[in-house]
C-alpha cells in the first residue's frame, strides 16, 4: 500500500498565507459538489483505474471527488488548507476508506520521489496556485514514464470574445485567488506530455478535461 511508503516523504509547510480556504470551507462543502461533483466523477471514471494502481490527487480539498476513485486503488490526495483536510479526513473515516489518505503539502513542491505515481490528477487547482508551470512540472516529475495526467480546470477560451468577457472579471476573481487567463496550450507545449483527449462536457461549458500521457522523456 502506498501510504505507508510516502507518509515519511511528507514535511510541514508553512500556513497557507490566505484566509480565504478556511473561511470558504462552508460554502465550498454545501455547493461547489453541485457545480462539479458529477464532472470530476466522470473524468476519473474514463481513467480506467486497474486495482493496485497508486494515484495522486493534488489539491484534495475537502475530498470531493475521492468517492470516484475505485477501492482496489491506492489514493494520496495532498493539499495546503487544514481546514479543507480536515473535511477529507473525516470523510475518509466516515466511509472506511483504507487505501484513501490525505496529507498536507504544497503543490508545487511535492515531497514524494520522481516516477512514484501511475496516474495523477488535480481538479481546479492549477488556477489558483503561484506558478502554475511549476505545479504542473512537478506533477510530471511524480508521475511515471507512461503513466496518466488528470486535470479539470477553467483554462483562457481560444475564442476572443469569451476570452475578453472573461477577462474582464479578472481583477475580482484575482481578488477571491484564482486566476482567468491561463492558456492550456502553452503550458502544455513545453510538457512531456501525449494530449490523449481534451474536450468539454458541454459547449457552454466553463470548464476544460484535459487527459494526458507522460512521454518517455
Amino acid at each position: 500500500m502506498v501510504v505507508s511508503t510516502v507518509e515519511k516523504h511528507a514535511r510541514k509547510k508553512a500556513p497557507h498565507a490566505s484566509r480565504l480556504y478556511r473561511e470558504l470551507v462552508p460554502a465550498y462543502e454545501a455547493l461547489w459538489p453541485m457545480v462539479a461533483k458529477k464532472r470530476i466523477g466522470r473524468a476519473i471514471g474514463n481513467l480506467g483505474l486497474t486495482g493496485g494502481q497508486q494515484v495522486l490527487e493534488v489539491g484534495v480539498g475537502t475530498g470531493m471527488s475521492l468517492s470516484a476513485y475505485p477501492r482496489d486503488v491506492d489514493v494520496i490526495g495532498v493539499d495546503l488548507s487544514e481546514d479543507m483536510l480536515g473535511q477529507a479526513e473525516r470523510q475518509i473515516r466516515d466511509e472506511s476508506w483504507s487505501r484513501i489518505s490525505v496529507m498536507r503539502m504544497n503543490a508545487e513542491q511535492l515531497d514524494f520521489e520522481d516516477s512514484m505515481f501511475d496516474v495523477v490528477t488535480s481538479f481546479h487547482v492549477i488556477s489558483v496556485v503561484s506558478d502554475p508551470r511549476r505545479m504542473m512540472w512537478e506533477m510530471l516529475r511524480v508521475c511515471k514514464p507512461g503513466g496518466r495526467i488528470l486535470i479539470v480546470n477553467h483554462f483562457r477560451s481560444p475564442n476572443p470574445w469569451i476570452a475578453r468577457m472573461v477577462d474582464s472579471a479578472g481583477a475580482f476573481t484575482r481578488h477571491l485567488g484564482w486566476r482567468t487567463d491561463l492558456d492550456l496550450q502553452e503550458i502544455v507545449s513545453e510538457m512531456p506530455l501525449r494530449v490523449d483527449r481534451r474536450y468539454k462536457t458541454s459547449p457552454a461549458s466553463l470548464f476544460t478535461i484535459l487527459s494526458a500521457s507522460k512521454t518517455a522523456s
